[in-house]
C-alpha cells in the first residue's frame, strides 16, 4: 500500500485492527519511543523521529516488528549547527549530502562509544 501514515481513522477504515488493538498499538509505541530517546541521548545523538512497523505473531497477538537503525530513523549529530554535517542517518543518501557511510559509522562510533 505504498509505507502510508496509518492513523486511527484509516485503520478503522481498512480494517486491520479492533478499537482495543489500536489503543493498545498507541500504548506500545508511547512506551517504546522513551527507550532509544534517551539512549541516543546518551550517545549525543538526537533522535529526531522514527518509524515503527507492528505486526502479529503466530498466536495474533501484537508485537513490535521493526528494527532501530539510521535507515529507519532520523538521526542528527548534537551540538552540531550545520544542517548538513548534522545528518547521520539516510537522509545522507536521499538528499544526496554524500558520506552516507561516514555518517552511519559516526552512529555506530557514539553507540558503541568508540572510534573505529
Amino acid at each position: 500500500m505504498g509505507d502510508p501514515l496509518l492513523t486511527r481513522d484509516r485503520i478503522k477504515l481498512i480494517n486491520v485492527a479492533t478499537d482495543s488493538e489500536v489503543a493498545q498499538l498507541n500504548q506500545m509505541a508511547l512506551e517504546i519511543n522513551q527507550n532509544p530517546e534517551g539512549f541516543f541521548n546518551q550517545c549525543e545523538i538526537t533522535l529526531v523521529d522514527f518509524k515503527l512497523e507492528f505486526g502479529r505473531d503466530r498466536t495474533g497477538a501484537v508485537i513490535l516488528a521493526d528494527e532501530i537503525s539510521p535507515d529507519t530513523c532520523r538521526l542528527w549529530k548534537q551540538g552540531e549547527l550545520d544542517p548538513v554535517k548534522r545528518v547521520l542517518d539516510k537522509d545522507r543518501f536521499r538528499q544526496d549530502l554524500g558520506d552516507v557511510e561516514g555518517g552511519y559509522r559516526q552512529v555506530l562510533e557514539r553507540v558503541l562509544g568508540q572510534r573505529l
